[in-house]
């Protein structure tokens, strides 16, 4: 399954592929540039995100003239007639790439990882020394919730003071309080 865009350009929606050119109405980009239109969804992979940071990049390729559209007026009885007509100014564009905010997030949290997992152990001392069981900082609330049977009495306190302190998930609370009073 290839991803692809829902974009805004000129006041109209477009859903756009890599690799695909499309006539818009005319930018005021000269030919050559790159543009950023607004994103409005990113699907493709999986479920769509309605709410993008993605950034989609498409160049214009050249401006042109398109179809040649006539336009008749005719009043019976009276000789009226009268024609008229026009060429739309619009931009080909090429979209050249999809998803290029999420690859610079990616390659930029690789530097960023190393000095997270340093501080990584001092989390750990610092949880086993407050007495929270081992991996506690990792652990979602549903792991969280069965692990909490087999903890000591003095560790589901700890637990459950630290969630008090600091993140207060409603789900954690609850589980630790009703491991405490099973104990």
């Amino acid at each position: 399954m290839s991803s692809y865009a829902i974009i805004s350009l000129g006041g109209k929606q477009y859903r756009v592929q890599e690799g695909e050119r499309l006539l818009v109405d005319r930018l005021r980009a000269d030919e050559g540039a790159t543009v950023e239109p607004r994103v409005l969804l990113v699907g493709g992979n999986g479920a769509p995100d309605l709410a993008p940071s993605t950034t989609v990049t498409a160049r214009v390729v050249g401006h042109e003239l398109g179809k040649k559209i006539r336009i008749g007026k005719y009043r019976r009885r009276t000789g009226y007639k009268k024609h008229t007509g026009h060429r739309s100014k619009l931009t080909r564009i090429e979209i050249e790439s999809i998803g290029a905010a999420k690859r610079a997030a990616k390659s930029d949290a690789k530097p960023k990882a190393e000095p997270v997992e340093k501080a990584v152990p001092q989390k750990a001392e610092a949880q086993e020394a407050a007495g929270l069981p081992e991996g506690y900082a990792s652990m979602t609330i549903a792991q969280l919730s069965e692990a909490a049977g087999g903890w000591s009495h003095e560790q589901v306190e700890a637990a459950l003071e630290h969630e008090r302190a600091g993140k207060a998930r409603k789900g954690a609370i609850a589980a630790l309080e009703s491991a405490l009073e099973e104990k």
